[in-house]
Order: structure tokens, then C-alpha cells, then sequence
């Protein structure tokens, strides 16, 4: 219990820091720091400490990615004992903020900015004023674009990657399995009429291959039709190179056995698609349950309620965990679905951390060897530490 409280007063003390920071920058910026810091609280204080300042007129708004964070850092308020703040501040989803024009803000708290710097949602920073700008995340933007952009709104101000985060004791140790799988007979053979169509249309496309897909595409009102049509092969042939690798048959035998490996234990499971999602729960345990989008919100309500109240031990999902879900229990985590971004990873990752005595999170990567999509998970685990490379 000792250690537990020294702890909290650890991250109480690194939370005020990033607050200070923030002070001292006029109240315009990023807080950067790995899952399991406590962002959240530190946005909350930051509302609580512009709306104490402010007469009544004055109101705050919360941005968040999803309805449930949406929900969520409601909680966050009442948790922290600041419930009566309530009535001052808007909780939004970047998709309906970005349709406000000429509204005023005394605070604006953006929570997983990265999912709110599309040129669509940056619409509401255009329209709109606001005195003070928190943003906050786990890691800066991968894009070129996206992070020159963050650092323009609101330059980061505080900064502790996930690493640093375990090193100080504020979230739980960890490792990472990274364990290969191979591809059956007919997944080899799509593959490889894929991986030869990407081979064929990145040729015609020259040196920069995907940079000029994407310009191209950009600019489909002047390109040519035949320089139009190279760039749209040559996206779908990534496209249908990633789904064999990501929907690979021998990824739902590695799950079974890594369930088995780890019995007792919840489990959260991650993919790229619903419907593999499905295919993984429906393959593991008549005690797993799915969460993604495409299940109506009673049904994603229930598969918490079960995994939460232990009626469930494993729960499957594709990018609707990825931020915002605490499962203080959960030590064991599946990735059965990659890119070549850090920062999915890092959360993914970050979902099993939250402290607990003696806790140490274990992450099983299941990949297909000698494929494109080694490579994206050499390019997602840069920078992470305590990474085991099996035969």
C-alpha cells in the first residue's frame, strides 16, 4: 500500500510539472506522454483552473475522438471531484466540433490530437477563438503534415515517453514478444500476385513511388488518366497486399495457443478489421466477446460490463481500445493486426500498463514472417524497449 501511494504522489507531482509547463507558456500547448500518465487529469485541473479564474459567462470545451471518451472524461470530472464544473463545459467529438463557427472558449482541451488534426477538423480551430489551448497525446504525429501542424497550434511543453514513464514507476513494466507466423499455401500465392502488382505499379510511378500516389491523388483534377490509374493500382495493390497478411489463417492458431500459454488472465486482443475481430473471438473462447464499430452501442456497452465484471476473459477489438480504456487486471495483450506507425503500438501497448504492485504487461505480436509487414513492425517498435525477437 506504502509503494502505491508513492506512486500516486509521483505522477501527482509529474502531472503538476506538465500543468506548470503549460502556465509558463502562456497556456497555449502540447502535453506529450506516454498511456497511463494521467492526461486526463491533468486536463481536468486545467479546466478546473481556467473556469475558477473566469466570471460565469465563461465556458470550457473538451475534444475527444469518440463518443465513449466523450462519456468518459465526463467521469473524469466527477472522479476528480470537479462534477460541478459540468454545467460550464462542452464534451465534443472532433466530428461535430469542426461544424462551430464564431464560438468562444475560455479553454479548449483536446485530448488524442493526432485524431483531430485532418484538414476537416482543423476547421474548428479556424473558425472558432479560444484564450487558453491544451492538447494532448501519446506521441507526436508520424506525418510530416500532421506534426508541423501540432507544433504551430501548440508547441509541446512537456514531454515523457512511454519508456520513461515505466522508468519512473508511474505505469507497469513490460515486454514484447514479437512471434513470427507463416502463411499458408494459397495466402502465399495472393501474396505474392499482390506483392508483384506493387512491384509492377510502383516502377511506373519512379523513385518516390508513394509520394506521387499521393500527390496524384491529391490532384486528380489535373493528372492524367493514365498517371490517375497507376496511382489507384498501386494503392490497391498495398491494400490487398495488407489484408492477406493481416487476415493470415495461422494468426487465429498463434492466438488459440497464446491463450492457452496465458490461462487465467484477461486478455485484450487487437486486429485491423471488424470481421477478423469477430473471426479471432469466435475462435478462442466462448468467454471472449468483440468491441469495434460496427456493434450498436448496447452491444459494446455489454461486451465491457462482461469483460470488466470478469464473465468474460478476453476481448477482441480493432481500433476502438486503442485510447481511453482502462484495464487495471488485464496484463496480457494480443496484436494480431500492424502498421508501420509507433503510436497505435505505443497505445495498444499502453492499454496494459496502468500500475499495479508486482505488475508487468505482456504484449504477444503475432507477424508474418519475411513480408511486408515485418518490416512495418521493425518501423512500429523503434524506440521501445524490452522487445524479444522468437524463432
Amino acid at each position: 500500500m506504502e509503494m502505491q501511494i508513492t506512486k500516486h504522489k509521483l505522477k501527482d507531482e509529474h502531472q503538476k510539472k506538465a500543468l506548470n509547463a503549460w502556465r509558463s507558456a502562456n497556456y497555449i500547448g502540447s502535453v506529450i506522454c506516454g498511456t497511463g500518465f494521467g492526461k486526463s487529469r491533468v486536463g481536468v485541473l486545467a479546466v478546473a483552473n481556467t473556469l475558477s479564474s473566469s466570471d460565469n459567462q465563461h465556458r470550457a470545451l473538451v475534444l475527444v475522438p469518440t463518443t465513449q471518451l466523450q462519456e468518459q472524461f465526463k467521469e473524469e470530472f466527477k472522479k476528480w471531484g470537479k462534477a460541478d464544473l459540468l454545467d460550464s463545459i462542452d464534451v465534443l467529438c472532433y466530428q461535430s466540433a469542426y461544424k462551430l463557427v464564431d464560438e468562444h472558449y475560455s479553454i479548449v482541451v483536446c485530448d488524442e490530437v493526432h485524431l483531430g488534426l485532418s484538414p476537416e477538423y482543423r476547421k474548428f480551430f479556424e473558425n472558432n477563438t479560444y484564450d487558453r489551448l491544451l492538447c494532448m497525446t501519446a506521441t507526436l504525429p508520424e506525418e510530416d503534415e500532421y506534426r508541423a501542424i501540432l507544433v504551430n497550434l501548440a508547441p509541446t511543453v512537456y514531454s515523457l515517453t512511454l519508456d520513461e514513464c515505466v522508468d519512473l514507476g508511474l505505469v507497469a513494466p513490460y515486454n514484447i514478444i514479437c512471434r513470427p507466423i507463416s502463411l499458408d499455401e494459397e495466402e502465399q500465392k495472393q501474396y505474392k500476385m499482390y506483392h508483384n502488382r506493387f512491384r509492377h505499379w510502383s516502377r511506373l510511378l519512379g523513385f518516390d513511388a508513394f509520394g506521387s500516389a499521393q500527390s496524384i491523388m491529391a490532384n486528380k483534377a489535373t493528372a492524367s488518366a493514365e498517371d490517375k490509374k497507376a496511382a489507384t493500382m498501386f494503392f490497391n495493390a498495398i491494400r490487398a497486399r495488407k489484408s492477406v497478411v493481416d487476415r493470415a489463417s495461422s494468426k487465429i492458431i498463434g492466438l488459440q495457443k497464446i491463450v492457452v500459454e496465458n490461462l487465467d488472465t484477461q486478455i485484450l486482443v487487437f486486429s485491423n478489421s471488424n470481421t477478423f475481430t469477430d473471426e479471432l473471438c469466435s475462435a478462442v473462447s466462448d468467454r471472449a466477446v468483440s468491441y469495434h464499430s460496427s456493434k450498436s452501442a448496447k452491444q459494446r456497452k455489454d461486451a465491457l460490463q462482461r469483460f470488466n465484471d470478469g464473465d468474460a476473459d478476453i476481448i477482441c477489438s480493432t481500433k476502438a481500445l486503442n485510447q481511453g480504456f482502462d484495464v487495471p487486471d488485464a496484463s496480457v495483450g494480443v496484436i494480431c493486426g500492424l502498421t508501420s506507425k509507433s503510436l497505435p503500438m505505443i497505445q495498444r501497448v499502453g492499454r496494459l500498463l496502468r500500475y499495479q504492485k508486482d505488475k508487468v504487461g505482456k504484449v504477444y505480436i503475432l507477424y508474418v514472417k519475411d513480408s511486408q509487414e515485418e518490416k512495418w513492425l521493425n518501423k512500429a517498435v523503434i524506440g521501445l524497449k524490452n522487445i524479444h525477437w522468437e524463432e
